[in-house]
């Protein structure tokens, strides 16, 4: 073949390289918006120097081994994570494919084929033997972006899934926490009660007594008996409280609830110092708002995925061989063929296809954006929320702490003047009922403070996995 045969093929091959890759019809997402300087609770959240990190295993914090451990069996048991971290490795298996879609494919081939040919006047066939020896190759020139942008939106595509194992993760952790607390809690409110059960039970046999000597009617030893039964009653929803949560830990763990058990008597942790809260951080860590900006990126390259389509491909074909009678003889000069081909396409009339797909690709990366825009609003809602929960509870639980010390003297004086016969029961069952119910408002008030700061915990210790 002439060397000035390959001229115009290279001036088509270079001009392709030099264009390829130039996303003419990539379309940008708005930037991301812009976060406030900081939150309006956070003077009431921030007990630590600013400084101090919030490690990644966040629970720690609360230096309790019983949760530690748990929360490492719910790395390895949970069945919402299994599933997942089984959707991140198909979006990298996705991404992986797309990413070789720029690239040239290349096969080989080699046949026979034995043919024969239709009789001729004298009745008589000829045979022949045709073997083969191919090389194939093909490229598309990716001129518009198609391509390029199919690999953006899988890549984007794939961040958001190992986002979304981060913040199902993050879930999870937190949600594991909250039930751990929670049963704590109900240890503590189930102590309270028993404590309760056996100081009304003593007040019972005093009445008893009392009643039997003719000093008090027979209604105050019913009334003192309502009193137990209620609080027995309680404790009754108590235990079976404490086993649900058991329960669903248990689950959340991967393991049968009959098969669970765990055990009880330790006590609801302290309060922990953790450091302020920045807003910039929260965008930068939060995984479902990370997740919810890929979806958007991924969204806005399927635009430029749509507009590629209005304008023409351009293949890139070669393949080269031998073809002969013979495999001994089959690769030599003679038998070589070959060939090299360009080939361009453009869509005349689709009905409209290609318009809609475009329209459609805008309407699917405006939902986007608004999907990422509700998940910041969400995100600092959340945040806001959970700090006027810690602020508050914390007032309320020093309210409730006096409240309880009011309680207890009441009941004493109470008791004292029941027992000099100076006021009925009804004042010592009145005494009793508030002094259980200052008591339990005191342990919801310092449920409510852990669970808070749980909440705020997780938002800082997130932890994206590496890209």
């Amino acid at each position: 073949m002439p060397k000035t045969a390959f001229a115009p093929l290279t001036l088509a091959l270079l001009s392709a390289f030099v264009l390829a890759g130039c996303a003419v019809t990539a379309q940008k997402p708005p930037a991301e918006p812009a976060p406030p300087a900081a939150f309006r609770g956070s003077a009431d959240w921030q007990r630590a120097p600013a400084e101090m990190a919030v490690p990644e295993a966040w629970w720690t914090v609360f230096h309790d081994p019983v949760l530690d451990g748990l929360q490492a069996d719910l790395i390895v048991g949970n069945q919402n994570l299994a599933a997942s971290l089984a959707q991140v490795q198909s979006a990298r298996a996705v991404l992986q494919a797309s990413g070789t879609a720029i690239f040239p494919t290349l096969s080989l081939g080699a046949g026979t084929t034995r043919s024969a040919t239709a009789e001729n006047g004298a009745g008589q066939r000829t045979l022949s033997t045709s073997n083969s020896l191919t090389a194939n190759a093909a490229w598309e020139v990716d001129l518009w972006g198609r391509l390029s942008e199919g690999i953006k939106a899988a890549g984007a595509s794939y961040q958001a899934s190992q986002a979304d194992l981060a913040a199902l993760q993050l879930s999870a952790q937190s949600t594991l926490t909250q039930n751990y607390l929670a049963l704590r809690t109900a240890e503590a409110q189930q102590a309270l009660l028993q404590r309760t059960e056996a100081a009304n039970q003593k007040v019972l046999d005093v009445t008893q007594a009392r009643f039997a000597s003719g000093v008090v009617a027979q209604s105050d030893v019913l009334q003192a008996r309502t009193q137990l039964r209620s609080v027995q009653s309680q404790l009754a929803d108590s235990r079976s409280t404490r086993a649900q949560l058991e329960h669903a830990i248990a689950v959340q763990l991967g393991r049968l609830p009959g098969q669970f058990q765990l055990p009880a008597g330790a006590s609801l942790p302290d309060l922990p110092p953790v450091p302020a809260l920045v807003p910039s951080t929260l965008l930068a860590q939060r995984p479902d708002i990370v997740a919810a900006r890929a979806r958007q990126v991924a969204a806005y390259a399927q635009i430029g995925i749509a507009d590629a389509a209005f304008f023409p491909s351009v293949e890139l074909s070669a393949s080269a061989g031998y073809k002969g009678a013979s495999w001994s003889h089959l690769v030599s000069a003679p038998n070589l063929l070959w060939s090299l081909g360009a080939a361009v396409a453009q869509p005349l009339f689709d009905g409209g296809q290609r318009k809609l797909a475009s329209a459609q690709a805008r309407a699917s990366a405006d939902v986007a954006t608004a999907n990422y825009r509700q998940a910041v609003l969400t995100a600092f809602q959340e945040v806001e929320d959970n700090l006027v929960a810690f602020a508050e509870s914390g007032a309320s639980l020093a309210l409730q702490n006096d409240a309880l010390d009011a309680a207890r003297r009441n009941l004493d004086i109470v008791l004292a003047q029941y027992r000099a016969g100076t006021v009925s029961y009804l004042n010592v069952g009145a005494a009793q009922t508030s002094l259980l119910s200052s008591e339990s408002n005191l342990l919801s008030a310092r449920s409510r403070q852990l669970v808070a700061a749980t909440l705020l915990l997780k938002n800082l210790g997130g932890r994206l996995p590496p890209q």
